[in-house]
């Protein structure tokens, strides 16, 4: 239906007969944009104008706390556990990661096998895609800087955390170029309706970005997130082995050093640095033939701590970690429109099947997001995070119910609890509440692929492969 007014609407200018998709992914990019009111200091005009134009979901969630698996889930429209891909995984190992792969088609296949013509450039996947995915590719990323010949701050071995200013340009990001590749693709003549998708890689560590980005955010008006040193206090220990990253900084150094402030400010400045990318492209949009037959969807593929749980980076089953801005501009719809059901990434895969009137692919676990986007509430209203194989986070409105491969349990009260600071799982009444959830976990739970690796910890160096 939503096609067929967009159809009936438009003006007499010559249009492909399907509406495009550009799709924006950003790598680690948290809540922290200006519409989701949750960072007081960041700036993201960009990206808020984009969800003042277009429909944004105001509690999505990934599908995994880390990259690999999170696009997978995305990209496959399966989840992790039916999969076994709960750790990071190589472009051209996918097919082979489990048999049903090869039954598959990867979002951008499945838009060109319906006459869409495919273009891809930077992080879709989690280097960039298999071979073939996209007709038209503007390159893999090339790593996550550049970097200075010397670290600045941190040089633990395992992560390229760190933070500064540098370099002194803009377009001597990756992402500058990202952004301008897809601007040119913008200005061309395309005889067929597109499925553009561009993967930027900021704020990924290490958090660098010019001099200018920095200035946005003076140290002194920076604001730190709440903090509780004694947060894990009534958690299992399988949870806090989890999150447990040793290569990364705590809080408590951050606190100690003087540095929690810095980290901020970096994080936001390169926040600001992709947000102005992000724009480069929406501009290019707007001024092109395409502006009024062009979907627009933007995601990040997790989100991210900065210090709220204790220490810095993803890979936990917390909101900070689970949570994702989620943009969907349809050009037929009036935009503004806020939606604060439980969403999940897994779905946009079949609400763009929807919005463009391609044939449903049955092999998708996720849902379209059209019925909730014409003001219907029908679904499950639970968004379901995995991490390793028999541990998931299930959200919905009021709560959030965390079950591990022990038997372990974390259960929150988000109405009064936002910070998911006090663990009400073995408190009375806690059972139905936890009932409803557990429902929901997947009855499915595949062992860990052999393609599939995670080597962040003890915990999953013991349970996960070794780097393949």
């Amino acid at each position: 239906m939503l096609l067929n007014i967009f159809l009936a609407c438009r003006s007499s200018q010559t249009f492909n007969s399907s509406p495009n998709i550009l799709m924006i992914s950003i790598d680690d990019l948290n809540d922290w944009i200006g519409v989701l009111g949750v960072n007081p200091n960041v700036k993201t005009p960009n990206i808020d104008g984009l969800a003042r134009e277009g429909i944004l979901f105001t509690n999505a969630h990934c599908q995994a706390p880390i990259c690999g698996p999170s696009r997978a889930s995305l990209l496959s429209g399966l989840r992790p556990s039916t999969t076994g891909i709960y750790g990071q995984i190589r472009d051209e190992n996918l097919r082979k990661a489990h048999p049903i792969l090869n039954q598959i088609s990867f979002l951008p296949e499945y838009f060109s096998n319906n006459g869409y013509k495919t273009l891809g450039v930077g992080k879709i996947f989690h280097g960039h895609a298999p071979n073939g995915v996209f007709q038209v590719s503007g390159g893999r990323i090339k790593g996550f800087g550049p970097k200075p010949k010397v670290f600045f701050k941190w040089s633990k071995k395992g992560t390229s955390t760190d933070w500064g200013i540098f370099p002194n340009q803009d377009s001597l990001m990756y992402d500058f170029n990202y952004a301008n590749w897809a601007k040119n693709e913008l200005e061309k003549n395309h005889n067929s309706p597109f499925f553009m998708a561009v993967g930027f890689i900021r704020p990924h560590v290490p958090w660098y970005a010019p001099k200018k980005w920095f200035d946005l955010y003076p140290i002194e008006d920076i604001s730190l997130p709440k903090y509780d040193p004694n947060d894990y206090v009534d958690l299992p220990q399988i949870a806090k082995d989890i999150a447990h990253r040793g290569m990364m900084p705590t809080t408590d150094w951050a606190i100690k050093n003087g540095e929690w402030k810095y980290i901020i400010q970096a994080y936001l400045a390169c926040i600001s640095f992709v947000d102005h990318q992000v724009g480069v492209i929406l501009n290019a949009l707007e001024k092109s033939v395409y502006k009024d037959n062009t979907i627009v969807v933007l995601w990040s593929d997790h989100g991210y701590e900065i210090g709220e749980k204790g220490t810095f980076g993803k890979h936990t089953l917390w909101s900070e970690s689970t949570k994702v801005p989620l943009i969907i501009k349809l050009p037929w719809m009036k935009g503004g429109k806020k939606i604060k059901n439980p969403v999940e990434l897994l779905d946009l895969y079949p609400t763009l099947l929807e919005v463009t009137s391609l044939p449903k692919n049955p092999l998708n676990e996720g849902k379209s997001l059209v019925s909730l986007i014409n003001g219907k509430t029908e679904g499950s209203g639970v968004a379901i995070t995995t991490y390793g194989i028999n541990n998931h986070s299930l959200v919905n409105k009021t709560h959030r119910y965390i079950r591990y491969e022990d038997g372990s349990e974390e259960l929150y009260d988000l109405i009064n609890d936002p910070g998911e600071r006090n663990n009400i799982a073995n408190q009375d009444g806690s059972n139905i509440i936890k009932r409803n959830f557990i429902n929901y976990i997947p009855s499915l739970n595949e062992p860990w692929s052999t393609s599939s690796y995670n080597t962040v910890n003890d915990y999953f160096r013991r349970t996960s492969n070794t780097e393949n």
